[in-house]
């Protein structure tokens, strides 16, 4: 059972590996679609730097636009959400994924295969949990109440304390998610955000003690 549970985790992370590291490998087609949608993203900012590549890079590039363009929505947004994700990552879970994208590199191509087909027939939401990371998305299904209908602009500041925390922390937080009513988690999210990192703890403890 125990072997089971490790290589039902090992396909998802490498699950996620395969849905955010698309566009991490320099000189990589992958990364090649990353800085479409940089640019696409903001194309006025980058209007300068376009002029400025030579006239091969340019076309080159001009190509791999119109391919980005050529893509259905659903694919484009899919990409971008990725992409996002990948960013809003910390450093050290970018260097963790890196490292199981090298290991799973070396896996037969029927296994890579495998792995995806794994990741994919997870639920949407669960997939886009994982985006958030091995940590975060090993906890995403009890964690999901206290991060569904968040405004933008409060989910990163939600995102940086979640990934801050301690995995028995965010035990203790799924727990309390649960007992919380609907009503109640918007505020539950906002006094979670303010609490100082050394509070934290004795914070959710005192919460789960009544």
């Amino acid at each position: 059972m125990r072997s089971s549970s490790r290589l039902t985790l090992a396909g998802l992370v490498a699950g996620i590996v395969l849905a955010l590291l698309w566009h991490a490998w320099p000189g990589s087609s992958a990364a090649a679609s990353a800085s479409v949608v940089r640019w696409t993203d903001s194309t006025q900012a980058h209007a300068v730097w376009l002029q400025a590549l030579a006239p091969p890079a340019r076309l080159q590039f001009g190509q791999r636009v119109a391919a980005w363009r050529a893509l259905p929505r659903v694919e484009r947004e899919d990409r971008r959400a990725r992409f996002l994700a990948w960013r809003q990552l910390p450093e050290s879970e970018r260097i963790r994924l890196r490292v199981t994208a090298a290991q799973i590199a070396a896996f037969a191509p029927e296994r890579q295969q495998a792995l995806r087909s794994q990741f994919q027939m997870l639920e949407d939401s669960q997939r886009r949990g994982w985006r958030l990371g091995p940590a975060l998305g090993a906890d995403y299904e009890k964690l999901h109440p206290l991060l569904a209908y968040v405004d933008p602009v409060q989910r990163l500041p939600l995102l940086s304390v979640l990934q801050s925390m301690e995995a028995e922390q965010r035990a203790d937080l799924a727990v309390l998610v649960q007992r919380t009513p609907p009503q109640e988690r918007a505020s539950l999210r906002d006094e979670l955000v303010r609490q100082p990192p050394a509070r934290r703890g004795a914070w959710l403890r005192d919460r789960l003690a009544h």
